[in-house]
């Protein structure tokens, strides 16, 4: 299998310059966006770069800004009465005033979500390497990671089995990309991937606590 990133006649919509690179921007992101959505086999195929992992970072902090935005917004307008859907999480964030709010979705969004984003991918890359010895390397896994996020811009409705939708839908375009990126077996890609997808989507994207509300643990 050709490394992703280097198939010359299926990367050129990709690859702006012959070192690698990709469309950068609003646009760039929307575009992922929707490629990884609609046409997953075609992106993991040739939308992820070698050692370009900058484009899936950049990816990846919007999509948490916008899920953190949409679920703080909830929770501080539902503090204050101006709209009647409660959280189902999170009530700590009612009691804070629209700045401390603002400073805590910065932290999230510039600190702890990059930091997840790379231990991962770290922990990932050591469960791939007995199995995978023509895998990628560590910048190929942050952006598998990073695009397999794409549906969680949604996961900061109030809504448990509309952010259970999201990070199952994550989970399985991670495990997916994974097997495409990195030369192995969807089995052995869903067996090396189960952790990393649960801390990304069943932790940090609280599709655990989604799924024990929706059973009524």
């Amino acid at each position: 299998m050709k490394r992703p990133g280097v198939e010359s006649s299926r990367v050129t919509q990709w690859v702006e310059e012959p070192a690698g690179g990709r469309d950068r921007g609003p646009k760039g992101v929307a575009r992922a966006w929707i490629e990884v959505l609609v046409r997953p086999a075609r992106f993991f195929r040739t939308g992820i770069g070698t050692g370009d992992q900058a484009p899936g970072l950049v990816f990846a902090l919007v999509v948490v800004l916008i899920e953190e935005a949409s679920r703080f917004g909830v929770v501080y307008l539902a503090a204050r009465g101006t709209i009647a859907t409660g959280p189902f999480d999170y009530p700590v964030l009612g009691d804070l005033g629209a700045l401390e709010s603002l400073l805590l979705l910065l932290v999230v969004v510039v600190f702890v979500a990059p930091i997840t984003l790379h231990l991962v991918a770290a922990l990932q890359t050591i469960l791939l390497r007995p199995f995978a010895p023509d895998r990628g390397g560590v910048s190929e896994t942050v952006q598998v990671i990073a695009y397999a996020t794409a549906p969680c811009v949604f996961a900061g409705l109030p809504v448990p089995a509309i952010r259970l939708a999201c990070v199952l839908w994550g989970a399985g375009l991670y495990v997916y990309g994974t097997s495409v990126v990195h030369d192995v077996s969807l089995p052995t890609a869903l067996a090396v991937g189960a952790l990393p997808a649960l801390i990304v989507f069943g932790y940090a994207y609280r599709g655990v606590l989604a799924g024990s509300i929706l059973l009524g643990i």
